[in-house]
């Protein structure tokens, strides 16, 4: 599949946090979704991920399940979208779409406070 410019890989982000359903959109606290091209090593070792391996995506912060009477004015927490490593797996616009949704679902699932196993067992691994 030809690269997406960054602007139209961006949109599609925007429409995939739009399309969520309204009891994740009212809960995400203190949270911004942003796109890189691709994850960092230091990105790759903090998700435990083989060199050579793929990340889709990631929560760096604080997950809603941790905070405490300590937290606040903190910067936001983050979700990252790789753009190159999704486009690498989809064949179509359409897988895309896919996996940008299926992806931001998992690490929303970080920022509630779920694990791994939490979210396969959910689908969203």
């Amino acid at each position: 599949m030809p690269r997406l410019a960054r602007t139209e890989f961006e949109k599609l982000v925007a429409q995939a946090v739009k399309s969520l359903p309204p009891r994740f959109l009212r809960r995400l606290e203190n949270v911004d979704v942003v796109v890189e091209d691709e994850p960092t090593a230091e990105d790759l070792e903090v998700a435990e991920i083989e060199p050579g391996g793929t990340l889709l995506g990631l929560y760096q912060g604080v997950p809603q399940t941790d905070r405490g009477t300590w937290y606040g004015n903190m910067l936001p927490d983050r979700i990252v979208i790789y753009q190159r490593p999704i486009e690498a797996i989809a064949h179509d616009r359409r897988d895309v779409r896919k996996e940008i949704r299926l992806t931001l679902m998992h690490e929303i699932g970080h920022h509630f406070g779920l694990g791994e196993d939490d979210l396969a067992e959910a689908g969203y691994e």
